[in-house]
């Protein structure tokens, strides 16, 4: 399971670079991004040497969260091998305390929401994780 989510991360931080987030804004500027909830769907598995793609759609923001959603199949299958749904806070890590985005960033995060708007969500979106209530 632990590759599971290093392969998603290391996908994270490629997809965030682009929008003046990821490790080396952070070591830069001394703000970063830490999960604040996720939800993994193991769909199937995946084995050593396995190459993956990871595709990652932006759901949802505000000025210090953002809400996102990565698919990771194997190459060159149609059907998903896992689903990882996330938020994740902005954060000013000399006083570790929730911060807002940077105007530019954030300017850059809605026009990525935007244009990824249009794309379909896996239906593992926004799923609880519970068992079902026995009604008897």
């Amino acid at each position: 399971m632990a590759y599971y989510g290093v392969l998603f991360d290391n996908a994270l931080d490629v997809a965030l670079a682009p929008l003046g987030l990821g490790p080396e804004v952070a070591r830069k500027t001394g703000a970063s991004v830490f999960t604040a909830q996720a939800q993994v769907h193991y769909l199937r598995e995946l084995h050593a040497g396995d190459r993956v793609i990871v595709e990652t759609r932006l759901i949802g923001h505000d000025a210090k969260r953002l809400h996102y959603v990565q698919t990771m199949r194997r190459v060159g299958a149609d059907e998903p091998a896992a689903i990882s749904e996330n938020l994740i806070l902005h954060v000013d890590l000399n006083s570790r305390r929730v911060a807002p985005f940077a105007p530019e960033v954030l300017a850059r995060i809605a026009d990525a929401v935007a244009a990824h708007a249009h794309l379909p969500l896996p239906q593992q979106v926004g799923r609880r994780v519970g068992l079902r209530r026995d009604r008897t």
